[in-house]
């Protein structure tokens, strides 16, 4: 242990200024020492509580030496019990643990037996604690534990600390090298949606110390960097009670797990103590009746059709020009939901004339959320509108987009107030999480790097410096391609107030703290660092080169990317582009309609999918003799007019990332 306490002697002050630095030297850094030997060594345990001043943190731990003790166990006990007694104030939290001997214990907290410790029965050393009930106050204090692993004789240790956390559903992880690994408990009250979200947040780590005094200071400084991303996202989950799909659970080293967009992960309490009984098995998308529930709703989606040089520009430049249409929709869903957060249910769903499959998400106690959705919709809006030109720039295939959000209501009757509902796709896969508001990045296995994870991390660079410092788009998670639920900052405090994970200028210091540039980030040739953002000297790329004409789906409940070159179009229907998901049901859908007219009976053709993408009521008459309504632009007006305009204007080599 000599080595050790040597080692935090040399670097405290190193330690300390690295820690402020990775938090742009705003953080109040404030340490504590515990010092612990056994029983018979005279004291036993020493402290200095809390302190910001690093060289009274150095002249204590000049004070301490190592030596004492007659059996291996030591009095690991004491020395928790004693950490827990100092003055924790701070949202921050975390202890760092360095332990070359386990607790006493035999059989419980290690594997020396019973001859080798002098206090082998649990409770049995002077002072009668126990390794749970003081485990259990570190995680009520929402303290973050890392073990810094000497040698195997404190593996049990691990294993034992490990699953008091997991049992309050932290995350827990062990060294492959651990005796014990694979065998903690994890799935103690972590498989039902939101539970404990208390401590869901919350961390036990086992990491190899090493011998090297620059290995210590940088799991330390790793170590609390960690804590900080973990307290951000637990504050999130305890203060946040807006209706949010909140994907922000398994906040440790970006794990992927086999399981679905569609499934909930919301903040806060319903305040309801009943919860609806949950669709088991999978779904049975085709049997006859199982959509057992019909829906007449209207409400609007983001009305996205052709990117153009300036669609970027406009859309940063005022939320005025992130357009929503109306969309009207009949809907079969599941009446039985198959999964629930805390203030909403999702249910599986399909639109009357499509072979889509959908999610359809309620509020569980009718609550009018309408204008949080709207907001929604328009940063989705604006993060696909990033991705256009990102993806055009890089011409990465296949394209990264988000995922579309509708909001409905259902049509109110006499009397009463119609319900809140949304509608997205429904996407089968393995759900990945690759950065979030709060400091967190995916690592990748050393070696195996996963390339769309890089990408991931240049798209949330890109947004910044795409915008002038004014916007940055992370919170990225999703399945393959296709992301869900994006968090924007914003610059401006007036934009896109309602959601709750704007952090302003706080998101772009949490990203820039983690953000290391990758290949992506130099092939766009991104300027803006981490240092400028200190200084407040930024710098940024002043001219971007046009991408080629890039369009949306025009089925409304899709807009999924495509590029113009590979994009079906019909003359039934100019001025729409279609995905390869869409085109064919497009086609599948046209049948012989009769003529409501006055008149002799007459057929016509028509797709009932054509209307219902366009938010459209099927019509009952053939277009002779459908009175069109003027004052309304429809689709292919818009898109055949923005064609025009992109003709018009003349070919641009490149547009200024100052101009708008």
């Amino acid at each position: 242990m000599y080595s050790y306490i040597a080692a935090a002697k040399k670097q405290v002050q190193s330690i300390v200024s690295d820690i402020k630095a990775t938090f742009f030297n705003e953080a109040e850094v404030r340490v504590a020492v515990v010092s612990y030997k056994d029983h018979s060594d005279n004291p036993n345990v020493e402290f200095l509580d809390f302190t910001p001043s690093a060289e009274q943190v150095s002249q204590f731990l000049g004070r301490l030496n190592a030596y004492g003790g007659r059996d291996t166990p030591e009095d690991v006990l004491g020395g928790i019990n004693q950490a827990l007694n100092a003055s924790w104030k701070q949202q921050t939290k975390c202890i760092i643990h360095i332990a070359d001997a386990p607790p006493h214990g035999a059989g419980v907290l290690h594997d020396l037996g019973r001859m080798g410790d002098d206090y082998p029965s649990p409770g049995s050393e002077p002072h009668r604690l126990t390794y749970e009930p003081l485990i259990k106050k570190l995680i009520q204090l929402k303290v973050n534990y890392a073990l810094l692993r000497v040698n195997s004789l404190t593996d049990r240790m691990a294993l034992a600390f490990g699953n008091v956390y997991a049992a309050s559903s932290a995350g827990v992880k062990l060294l492959p090298t651990n005796t014990y690994y694979g065998q903690v408990n994890t799935g103690i009250g972590s498989s039902s949606i939101g539970a404990s979200a208390l401590h869901s947040g919350l961390q036990f780590e086992e990491m190899e110390l090493g011998i090297t005094y620059s290995h210590l200071r940088h799991l330390v400084v790793k170590t609390v960097s960690t804590s900080v991303t973990r307290t951000a996202g637990r504050m999130s989950l305890e203060l946040d009670t807006t209706p949010k799909l909140s994907t922000a659970s398994g906040k440790g080293k970006g794990r992927g797990m086999a399981t679905d967009l569609s499934s909930i992960r919301e903040d806060g309490s319903s305040g309801s103590s009943t919860e609806p009984s949950l669709e088991s098995g999978p779904p049975h998308w085709d049997r006859p009746g199982w959509l057992d529930e019909t829906l007449v709703v209207e409400g609007f989606c983001p009305d996205m059709v052709l990117q153009t040089a300036n669609s970027l520009n406009e859309m940063m430049h005022s939320d005025d020009n992130i357009k929503l249409s109306v969309t009207q929709l009949t809907i079969h869903a599941r009446s039985k939901p198959f999964a629930a957060g805390s203030v909403r249910l999702a249910s599986y769903a399909r639109t009357a004339a499509s072979t889509s499959k959908f999610v359809v998400k309620s509020f569980k106690d009718g609550s009018k959320m309408l204008a949080h959705i709207a907001e929604d919709m328009r940063i989705q809006a604006l993060c696909k509108s990033f991705a256009l030109e990102f993806n055009g720039l890089l011409k990465i295939e296949p394209p990264i987009d988000f995922i579309v959000t509708t909001c409905l209501q259902s049509k109110a009757r006499d009397g009463v107030e119609a319900d809140c509902l949304s509608l997205e796709p429904y996407i089968d896969g393995e759900y990945v999480k690759y950065n979030s508001n709060s400091m967190f990045v995916k690592e990748d296995p050393p070696g195996e790097p996963d390339t769309f994870n890089q990408i991931a991390q240049a798209f949330s660079h890109f947004t910044f410096e795409r915008s002038w410092g004014h916007f940055l788009v992370n919170d990225l998670q999703g399945v393959g391609h296709l992301l869900t639920d994006p968090s924007i900052q914003t610059r401006d405090p007036d934009r896109f107030t309602l959601s709750v994970t704007n952090l302003g200028d706080a998101g772009f210091k949490f990203f820039f703290a983690v953000h290391e540039c990758n290949s992506f980030c130099r092939k766009l040739e991104l300027r803006s660092n981490r240092e400028m953002l200190v200084s407040g000297a930024l710098e940024f790329r002043e001219r971007w080169p046009t991408i080629e004409p890039t369009v949306c789906c025009s089925n409304k409940l899709c807009r999924s990317i495509i590029r113009l070159a590979d994009s079906q179009e019909s003359t039934s229907f100019p001025g729409h582009h279609w995905c390869s998901a869409c085109w064919p049901q497009l086609q599948s859908s046209t049948i012989q309609w009769i003529c409501s007219a006055p008149g002799p009976d007459h057929e016509f053709d028509l797709s009932k999918f054509f209307y219902e993408s366009q938010g459209q009521i099927t019509p009952r008459r053939c277009p002779e003799h459908t009175e069109r309504d003027k004052t309304v632009s429809s689709a292919a007006a818009v898109g055949g007019s923005l064609w025009g305009r992109l003709k018009a204007g003349g070919p641009k080599r490149s547009i200024s990332g100052r101009a708008w």
